[in-house]
């Protein structure tokens, strides 16, 4: 059986009590993607992680997303060219 990411996120929301509302999907995955991208791939999960992490402690999840976001630039290591 195969699902989508748009059922996966519904169910796994539904299995955690989490609101639907509350998730954007874009931005977690725009997130791993710069990690994965920029710093180290097995990083997009933990950052993902780190960021839920943060959110259920209080903070703003775009505001914590740019942050992260500007660690994996920062942490880049440049084209050897």
């Amino acid at each position: 059986m195969s699902v989508d990411l748009h059922d996966f996120t519904e169910a796994a929301c539904a299995e955690l009590g989490v609101p639907r509302a509350d998730v954007d999907v874009t931005m977690v995955l725009d997130l791993a993607r710069e990690v994965a991208h920029h710093a180290v791939r097995p990083g997009a999960p933990v950052g993902a992680y780190l960021l839920g992490l943060a959110v259920g402690r209080g903070g703003d999840p775009q505001e914590l997303a740019a942050r992260l976001t500007a660690l994996a630039h920062r942490l880049a290591v440049p084209d050897p060219d």
